[in-house]
C-alpha cells in the first residue's frame, strides 16, 4: 500500500508536492496501489516514485516527470501523459488503453506485456524501449521514434505507424496485420517471421537520415535490399549462388540415388553448387513453395525422369512459373511420363531428355549431354 505521508503530500497539490520533493531529494515516494483516478497531476515530479499497481485512470500528467518510476501493473486507462518524462520507467503489464502519450519521453522504458491498445503515441520517443509482448493494437504511433525498440511478439495489428522511425528496431514474431507503415524509416531493421496480412507498406525508407533516401514497399525485404546495395561481398555471394546452383530432382530410391549422387560429385568438380531435393516435406514450408524457391535460385535444373514417382506433378507445377532451363535425363528404354510431351511443347526452357544406357556413360558424357545444353539455354534466356 502507499505510504500515508507520501500520498497525503501528493493530494495537497502539485506545487506543495514539488516543494516537498526538493526538501527530501533522497526519498523515493511510495505510492503503490494508490487511488489517483482522475487526479490533476499536471507537471508533477514523480521521478523514481513507486506507482506499481496504482490506479491513475483518467489522470492528467501532462509534462509530468516520471523518469525511472515504477509503474508495474499500474492502471492508466485514458490517462493524459502528453509530453510526460517516462525515461526508463517500469511500465510492465501497465494498462494504458486509450491513454494519451503524445510527445512523451519513453526512452529505454520497459513496456513489456503492457496494454496500449488504441493509445495515442504521436511523436512519442520510444527509442530503445522494450515493447515485447505488448498489446499495441490500434495504437497511433504517427511520427513516433521507435528506433532500437524491441517489438518481439508485440501486437501492432491495425496500428498507425505512418512516418514512424523503426530504424534498428527488432521485429520478431510481431503482428502487423492491417497496420499502416507508410513512409516508415526501416534502416537497420531486423524482421523475422512477422505477420503482414493487409498491412500498408509503401515508401519504406531503407537508408539512414544522412544518405539519399531509397524506398521499398516490403518490410521483410528492406534489410536485404539495403545490404545488397551496400555490401559488395553479399552481392558477390548472390551472384555466385545464382550462377552456380544446380537443382537435381528425382526419385531417391537406392538405385536412382547412386546415379544422382554421381552427378552431384561431377557438378562439384566443375565448380557448381548442386542441391538435391528428395521430396521430403520440410517442417516449415509448403513442398511446392520450397521447390519453387530453390528453382528460382538455380542456374538450371536436372530432372531424372527414370521411375519418376512424384516428379511429374512437381514439374507440371514448377515449370510454368519458373523460367529456368530444365534438362531431363532418362535411362534408355524407359518411357517419358504422359504429361512430359505437353511440357516440352508449351515451355521452351524444357529441353529434350538426354538418354543414356548406363550410369558410367551418363557421367562420361555429362558435359556434352547434360551441362552443355542446359548452359546454352541459360545463356539464351539471359542468364542469372
Amino acid at each position: 500500500m502507499a505510504h500515508p505521508e507520501h500520498l497525503a503530500k501528493l493530494t495537497e497539490g502539485v506545487k506543495p508536492w514539488g516543494r516537498w520533493r526538493k526538501q527530501n531529494p533522497e526519498v523515493q515516494p511510495d505510492l503503490r496501489k494508490a487511488n489517483l483516478r482522475g487526479a490533476d497531476l499536471h507537471g508533477a515530479n514523480l521521478s523514481k516514485a513507486n506507482l506499481s499497481r496504482a490506479e491513475l485512470i483518467g489522470a492528467s500528467l501532462i509534462r509530468g516527470n516520471l523518469s525511472g518510476a515504477d509503474l508495474y501493473g499500474a492502471d492508466l486507462k485514458g490517462a493524459i501523459l502528453v509530453d510526460a518524462d517516462l525515461l526508463m520507467a517500469d511500465l510492465r503489464k501497465a494498462d494504458l488503453r486509450k491513454a494519451n502519450l503524445g510527445g512523451a519521453d519513453l526512452r529505454e522504458a520497459n513496456l513489456s506485456k503492457a496494454n496500449l491498445s488504441r493509445a495515442s503515441l504521436i511523436r512519442a520517443n520510444l527509442s530503445g524501449a522494450d515493447l515485447g509482448g505488448a498489446d499495441l493494437s490500434g495504437a497511433n504511433f504517427g511520427k513516433a521514434n521507435l528506433s532500437r525498440a524491441s517489438l518481439i511478439r508485440a501486437n501492432l495489428s491495425g496500428a498507425n505507424l505512418i512516418r514512424a522511425d523503426l530504424s534498428r528496431a527488432i521485429l520478431v514474431n510481431t503482428n502487423l496485420e492491417g497496420a499502416n507503415l507508410t513512409a516508415c524509416s526501416a534502416y537497420g531493421i531486423s524482421v523475422w517471421n512477422v505477420r503482414l496480412e493487409g498491412a500498408i507498406q509503401s515508401n519504406l525508407v531503407i537508408t539512414p537520415w544522412n544518405e539519399s533516401p531509397i524506398q521499398v514497399d516490403n518490410l521483410e525485404v528492406a534489410q536485404f535490399i539495403y545490404l545488397l546495395l551496400n555490401n559488395e561481398k553479399i552481392r558477390s555471394v548472390i551472384d555466385t549462388i545464382t550462377s552456380k546452383v544446380v537443382l537435381i530432382l528425382g526419385r531417391f530410391t537406392p538405385d536412382r540415388k547412386v546415379v544422382l549422387d554421381a552427378i552431384r560429385e561431377e557438378l562439384r568438380k566443375r565448380d557448381y553448387l548442386p542441391v538435391l531435393f528428395d521430396f521430403k516435406k520440410p517442417a516449415s514450408k509448403d513442398l511446392t513453395g520450397t521447390i519453387s524457391t530453390l528453382a528460382n535460385m538455380a542456374r538450371f535444373i536436372i530432372a531424372d525422369l527414370t521411375d519418376p514417382s512424384s516428379l511429374p506433378y512437381e514439374l507440371a507445377t514448377l515449370v510454368p512459373g519458373t523460367v529456368v532451363p530444365v534438362q531431363p535425363i532418362l535411362m534408355e528404354g524407359q518411357p517419358e511420363f504422359a504429361m512430359f510431351v505437353d511440357l516440352k511443347t508449351r515451355y521452351h526452357w524444357v529441353l529434350e531428355p538426354y538418354q543414356y544406357t548406363s550410369p558410367e556413360l551418363l557421367i562420361a558424357h555429362l558435359d556434352e549431354g547434360v551441362i552443355g545444353p542446359a548452359e546454352a539455354k541459360a545463356r539464351a534466356l539471359g542468364g542469372k
